[in-house]
């Protein structure tokens, strides 16, 4: 039995300026999915995945995300929509000339966090849930790639989001690495959170299987493993 719905789009349009990339889209996504996003380059992946954290404007159909109405957002709204979520990227996006800790004390401070304390101990609880407690004043370029993105990983933890929308997280990682960070995706979505993932590397879909979308010719369709 599936949980609570997190994202719901019906017959969206998903565009980029005045060009439609995707169609009639479809999409559930519930408390405690894993579900995988696929397709080529230029497919679509990316733009989906933009337009549920409010970086490209729904149009056309219906759509919501964490109890926000996306045909409603407002440039305003933005910054509530993103408390609600983490987002991971392919490219980690950290800030390179602070602290893991003061990186994270940022994202707290900047979405309205005000206690010192409360700030202290919410970073080192995500940092613990990651396995990076013991480099939190590393700078990021000491840190190996696979330990940037943990530190991206507890930053999208920050605001106990609903729902994690991952593009392209292991893009950048050697096999091995890449596999420690699904496992560490799988333990997140096994405590309740959502996790949408978008990804070219299906041996990683084999091995770790899910539920899984393919952006193909305009639309997303549900596909099955043989069938990548």
């Amino acid at each position: 039995m599936r949980g609570d719905p997190i994202i719901r789009l019906t017959n969206a349009t998903i565009k980029q300026g005045a060009k439609t990339v995707l169609s009639e889209v479809d999409l559930l996504v519930s408390q405690g999915d894993f579900q995988y996003l696929i397709g080529s380059t230029g497919s679509g992946k990316s733009s989906l995945l933009k337009t549920l954290y409010g970086d490209l404007p729904l149009s056309d159909g219906s759509g919501e995300v964490s109890g926000i109405n996306l045909r409603k957002l407002k440039e305003r709204d933005i910054p509530t929509l993103r408390r609600r979520i983490g987002i991971v990227f392919q490219d980690f996006q950290l800030l390179n000339d602070r602290s893991v800790y003061n990186n994270l004390k940022f994202v707290l401070q900047a979405t309205g966090w005000k206690s010192s304390k409360e700030i202290k101990n919410k970073i080192e609880e995500v940092l613990d849930k990651v396995n990076m407690g013991a480099n939190a004043n590393k700078l990021p370029h000491q840190l190996s790639g696979g330990e940037q993105q943990r530190v991206a990983i507890a930053r999208s933890l920050l605001n106990d989001p609903q729902i994690i929308l991952a593009d392209e997280p292991t893009g950048n990682l050697d096999p091995s690495t890449s596999e420690e960070i699904m496992i560490l995706l799988e333990q997140i979505s096994n405590s309740g959170r959502a996790i949408l993932m978008a990804t070219h590397d299906y041996s990683l879909i084999l091995k770790f299987p899910h539920e899984t979308l393919k952006c193909h010719q305009g639309k997303v369709i549900n596909t099955v493993q043989n069938t990548l």
